[in-house]
């Protein structure tokens, strides 16, 4: 079955979401990025936080506003809540804990990636153990506060492999394999 891989951009000073979740910084940064076509053609599926997926879309106001990627990418989402909405969402799976969403993604996922969208849901994934990869966008911005990328005080240090470094104009690629 496929790997887990987290993809986030952020900014220099290590967060992926500016005060109160704000991703409108992250617009601009958004240009041209081969790499990232080249990953979103590997997603078979996305584990999601609930969170991120109800959360700040930095497409808002777009007609790329509500999907994947700004809609670079469909197919089936699961995303990690204890709140399911009460109305169904096409497309999506909601699942009450990691170990069934895990599963469910890389079921569905098959050989290719599952994606793992939100900080929260890759925190759990990594000290689960099944977080494979993480692939980071890092963009030529301080915000100085908000949702940093990994959150753990107190925590281990995760050891971590880089696999590749590459730049695009609007961010620097650094893709790493965690090493369990």
């Amino acid at each position: 079955m496929g790997k887990l891989m987290y993809s986030v951009t952020m900014s220099l000073d290590g967060f992926i979401a500016g005060p109160g979740g704000d991703m409108s910084w992250l617009t601009e940064h958004l240009g041209p990025n081969p790499l990232v076509g080249e990953v979103i053609e590997q997603i078979g599926s996305l584990l999601v936080g609930n969170r991120t997926f109800g959360g700040d879309d930095p497409h808002r106001g777009t007609d790329k506003e509500g999907k994947p990627f700004g809609g670079g990418w469909d197919g089936p989402q699961f995303v990690l809540t204890h709140h399911a909405p009460d109305i169904k969402v096409p497309g999506v799976t909601f699942v009450g804990d990691l170990d069934s969403g895990v599963a469910a993604a890389k079921a569905a996922a098959g050989d290719k990636y599952v994606n793992v969208l939100g900080a929260g849901v890759a925190r759990q994934c990594i000290e689960a153990g099944v977080l494979d990869e993480i692939l980071v966008l890092i963009a030529p911005v301080l915000l100085g506060d908000g949702v940093r990328l990994f959150d753990h005080p107190g925590g281990t240090n995760i050891k971590l492999e880089r696999l590749s470094l590459s730049e695009a104009p609007g961010a620097t690629n650094l893709w790493l394999r965690v090493l369990k």
